[in-house]
């Protein structure tokens, strides 16, 4: 098998050299060219056909976003963004407009390069399809209403369900492209609240919630630790602390510790979830590496709850959900555009509250 050919695009000549650094002391890795702005990038990855490009967000010419756009809706190829915290709502705009993954500038430590390199190994094998481009701006970009989508009338909702389920998502890379789709197929009144542990960067989740609030017409927000669970609410953990439910239906966030490599921890929430919540537990699990949210999504089953995972088909790293499927653990298998209905009839049909 040859080398995975890298294209790094960065306005920094220190930034590019840094990651040159990381990926050139690797093994079957190969840096085929490096772009200073962003028109660079596009020119070199037409040029080259790299397996994967690193991808700044504010440089000169054409920013990262304009980039990603022009090479997604030209020759696509799987992009990671290398970016600033300081560009979170960026960031998540370009997981919109088809990038795969955000991690943010690394430094010189060794666990930072040696999660870099890991990221790049993995993405380079992913398959992407070059876009139709839109009539008008990418929805990423546009705070608009979001599609509709075909849902039972809301007094049937109303009628069916109560705040007697509680919906807890698992998610990883290509994470947030399937939550940009279940998500805003949700309605307004959807009566249940909505918990998610998405795997990102630290200090992006803020971004990542903006953005998929801007598409949907349920308010999403960062959990507060104390919060009360309030239906029709989703609720995104930031990576910094776990997420929990308690006894009492109140968000909790705890301390990671040092050799957790999940942030958040999947499992820590969804077995939060299946022990509070019992047979009202829906745990739902999507793409992503590893195997973190197996052991929660087993939880919620032995506990009586619903379980639903992503198919192969529709993931983006058919990883996590796929340990717990093969586990048995997942009553129902999905493409991720039948989750939102899957959730909407459970939600109609549900257990109503002790």
């Amino acid at each position: 098998m040859g080398n995975i050919r890298v294209v790094i695009a960065d306005d920094s000549r220190m930034a590019r050299t840094m990651l040159r650094s990381f990926l050139e002391e690797e093994e079957g890795i190969a840096i085929v060219g490096e772009a200073a702005n962003g028109r660079q990038a596009v020119d070199l990855v037409r040029e080259l056909k790299p397996d994967l490009v690193t991808m700044d967000l504010e440089m000169p010419v054409m920013n990262g976003l304009e980039a990603i756009e022009e090479i997604m809706f030209s020759k696509a190829v799987p992009i990671l963004v290398v970016s600033s915290v300081a560009d979170a709502a960026k960031a998540a705009a370009a997981i919109g407009l088809g990038a795969l993954e955000v991690v943010a500038k690394p430094d010189y430590t060794p666990e930072q390069a040696a999660d870099f390199v890991r990221r790049v190994r993995l993405l380079a094998g992913v398959s992407v399809i070059t876009r139709l481009r839109p009539r008008a701006a990418p929805a990423a970009m546009r705070p608009s209403e979001p599609a509709p989508a075909p849902v039972p009338a809301a007094s049937s909702l109303a009628a069916g369900a109560g705040y007697g389920r509680l919906f807890a998502i698992a998610s990883s890379t290509g994470g947030p492209q399937a939550l940009a789709q279940i998500l805003p197929a949700l309605p307004a009144d959807f009566p249940c609240p909505v918990v998610i542990a998405q795997h990102i960067a630290d200090g992006f989740a803020g971004g990542m919630a903006a953005w998929l609030g801007s598409l949907c017409r349920l308010p999403i927000r960062l959990a507060v630790d104390g919060e009360l669970l309030q239906a029709g609410t989703i609720y995104l953990s930031p990576s910094e602390a776990h997420l929990q439910v308690t006894p009492t239906r109140r968000l909790a966030l705890v301390e990671r510790g040092p050799l957790d490599i999940y942030h958040p921890s999947c499992n820590t929430l969804l077995s939060s979830v299946a022990e509070v919540f019992g047979s009202q537990a829906v745990g739902i699990i999507l793409t992503g590496m590893g195997s973190d949210g197996a052991k929660g999504i087993s939880r919620i089953r032995e506990k009586g709850g619903v379980t639903l995972g992503q198919d192969e088909a529709s993931s983006v790293i058919y990883g996590m959900n796929q340990v717990a499927i093969a586990s048995g653990d997942v009553q129902q298998v999905l493409a991720v555009d039948a989750i939102a209905e899957a959730m909407i009839r459970l939600a109609a049909s549900g257990p109503r509250p002790a």
